[in-house]
């Protein structure tokens, strides 16, 4: 449903609708931050309700709406406004599927099962990726969008099969301690800004999606200007190979984190970043970019797969652990919707590579955070949390 359309649709406004690069900057801008304001309070609803597989279906019909409306009118301001719905109704995704994970799974197996969620949410990447591709070369990069109804379907068709009942709802916010009764810690942001590692660990998370989401959008260009008629095979290529990496090492990371600690793991992830920024820019050889986002694939699938396990250790019986989500969301977001506009106006003043390089720089600034400032937060041998 939502893995690989950003890259399309910037992909597609620059080659088949002629926008220039700020201008597509602006709309992802502009549509990130609109997400954001919705992102914190998504996460409190999210604890609150009981109706998360509904939240789930409407926010999956809401994404199809977004997606057959930029395909009807390819324009500023309806994909602004598709984008900005899309936005919003993608914040709920993430959150409400680990909290049913929360709900559903017991604390010693968490890691491992969102291991395999995030195996499995790669898996979809590298499936819509390919059928996408194949789309876009048969019927022309515009007949993307109308595959995000059909896949919105059978999601929702996959939610509903989750029988209601099955879901602990006050685990699925995190109001458990061990493995019986509860405790409600402080309420709203006191929780969250009382907790230096959630505080540390999203600040590193702004910095990293900061310097990681343009970098796809630009090898996506690049490619495109170079292979206009293989364009959206090309950016398929770019996803697939980084999915094609990130399905392993979810699994890895779901069964090593218990043992291996979070922390050194989360290092490794964040280290990819800026060695790959700064490969970019050596060779503009089509599987020379594909071959360094095979890196994507690493990095990211660390962080992807750390983070709910992250925050489930440091807000394990406040309650908050979905608000919490929707805090991380928020800055995240702020980070990669504000990168767009900045890698945009850098692409269009000074070129790609120092746009490159700019985002190495701020990456490098992001491991150094998470070094020097988060502690271990895996759970003690007695079952506290740590740091």
């Amino acid at each position: 449903m939502r893995g690989a359309l950003g890259p399309y649709l910037n992909v597609f406004l620059i080659t088949q609708r002629h926008w220039s690069q700020a201008g597509v900057g602006w709309v992802t801008t502009l549509s990130g931050l609109i997400g954001l304001l919705f992102q914190t309070p998504i996460g409190g609803a999210i604890d609150r309700t009981r109706a998360k597989r509904a939240i789930v279906v409407l926010s999956l019909a809401a994404i199809a709406f977004g997606a057959v409306a930029i395909w009807a009118a390819p324009t500023f301001w309806p994909v602004l406004i598709a984008n900005g719905l899309m936005a919003i109704a993608g914040d709920v995704l993430g959150p409400a599927v680990a909290a049913i994970t929360l709900g559903l799974v017991a604390r010693r197996r968490l890691a491992r099962q969102l291991g395999r969620n995030s195996a499995f949410d790669h898996a979809g990447n590298v499936a819509i990726a390919l059928v996408a591709g194949a789309v876009g070369w048969a019927f022309g990069q515009r007949s993307v969008f109308l595959l995000v109804p059909l896949f919105g379907a059978m999601a929702s068709a996959a939610v509903l099969s989750i029988p209601g009942g099955a879901i602990d709802h006050d685990r699925a916010r995190g109001a458990d301690v061990g493995e019986g009764g509860e405790t409600e810690g402080p309420s709203g942001w006191r929780a969250l800004l009382a907790c230096r590692p959630l505080v540390v660990f999203a600040g590193s998370a702004m910095l990293f999606h900061f310097a990681n989401a343009p970098l796809l959008p630009l090898v996506g260009q690049k490619l495109a200007a170079a292979n206009p008629a293989y364009a959206t095979a090309m950016m398929s290529a770019c996803i697939v190979a980084a999915q094609l990496i990130m399905l392993p090492i979810a699994l890895f990371v779901g069964r090593t984190a218990d043992r291996l600690g979070r922390k050194p793991i989360l290092l490794a992830g964040f280290a990819i970043l800026p060695i790959r920024a700064v490969l970019y820019p050596l060779s503009d050889d089509s599987a020379w970019l594909i071959a360094v986002q095979l890196l994507d694939g690493v990095g990211a699938g660390i962080f992807g797969a750390l983070t709910p396990l992250i925050l489930a250790d440091v807000t394990r019986g406040t309650g908050r652990f979905n608000l919490a989500q929707g805090a991380v969301a928020t800055v995240q977001g702020i980070g990669a919707s504000t990168s767009g506009l900045a890698a945009g106006l850098v692409v269009d003043h000074f070129g790609y590579g120092p746009a490159f390089l700019a985002a190495g720089a701020v990456a490098a600034v992001a491991f150094a955070v998470l070094l020097l400032a988060m502690p271990e937060t895996a759970p003690s041998s007695n079952g506290a949390p740590a740091g």
